[in-house]
């Protein structure tokens, strides 16, 4: 390959801006606290016209940046997908609620219809669902299929939180004629042990149009195993299911079978 043909090679691999409505900030190690650092972020967002994806894993945003950001985001109709795991390292986990509550808001303004929505490796524990909730009860999530939350150390409360917020999300999608139809759901690593495994199998059983389901590493016995497994038996289009590192014992394992 020629070298200018290498430099041109570098230089569109280097732009922001890719292909198919994406705008990817992912893993600049960007620092955004104020607004004044996140102007260059703002200012990318604004003037990129048809945005359907944006990505800002691998940075860490503050609640002021992502306030400013949010306002960016509240003409951006046509958003539908965003990747915004680990985007909080380093932060207090008091500082990520209000950061996550200022962006569902942003999306709910602008009349966002998400497909797949994120925040894996966000160690916002219990209270970080809360700064999503309200986003997932919205008319921005009505359209999701894919949930993301591997990591994020929910815990039992936060679980009992999501299966309740996607339960609404379902009811009022249904109320509008097209009910929420989530097709994969993903949170390895998120301690939620039996009573949060059977919050979110009773969600998972009114929603009924799983297709993955990525449960590992929750400390989940025969009780959760086995709500799961009910849940699973009325999602006909399930394929894949991972529950690796829980403990099945054999009751959980027969009612898996």
């Amino acid at each position: 390959m020629a070298s200018e043909d290498i430099a041109k090679l570098a230089e569109t691999l280097a732009k922001t801006q890719v292909a198919g409505g994406q705008l990817s900030f992912k893993g600049k190690g960007l620092k955004l606290n104020t607004a004044e650092d996140a102007k260059d972020v703002i200012k990318e967002i604004e003037e990129f016209d048809g945005l359907e994806a944006l990505r800002l894993e691998g940075n860490t945003v503050g609640v002021e940046a992502a306030r400013v950001i949010a306002k960016a985001l509240e003409k951006k109709s046509e958003l539908k997908r965003c990747h915004w795991s680990d985007m909080f390292t380093g932060r207090l986990r008091s500082e990520i609620p209000p950061a996550l509550i200022s962006l569902g808001e942003g999306l709910i303004t602008a009349g966002a219809q998400l497909v797949e929505l994120d925040l894996s490796d966000n160690a916002f524990g219990p209270d970080g669902v809360r700064g999503f909730e309200a986003l997932l009860k919205s008319p921005a999530c009505f359209t999701l299929q894919e949930l993301k939350l591997n990591n994020c150390g929910m815990g039992i409360g936060g679980g009992k939180i999501l299966a309740a917020a996607l339960t609404e999300c379902h009811r009022k999608s249904s109320a509008q004629g097209k009910p929420l139809a989530l097709k994969v759901f993903v949170a390895g690593r998120n301690r939620l042990e039996n009573d949060g495994a059977t919050a979110l199998a009773e969600a998972f059983g009114i929603i009924g149009t799983l297709e993955e389901v990525h449960m590992p590493q929750n400390g989940i016995n025969h009780p959760g195993v086995t709500a799961l497994a009910q849940a699973f038996a009325i999602n006909p289009l399930l394929r894949v299911i991972n529950l690796n590192d829980n403990t099945f014992t054999e009751k959980g394992g027969v009612a898996m079978a």
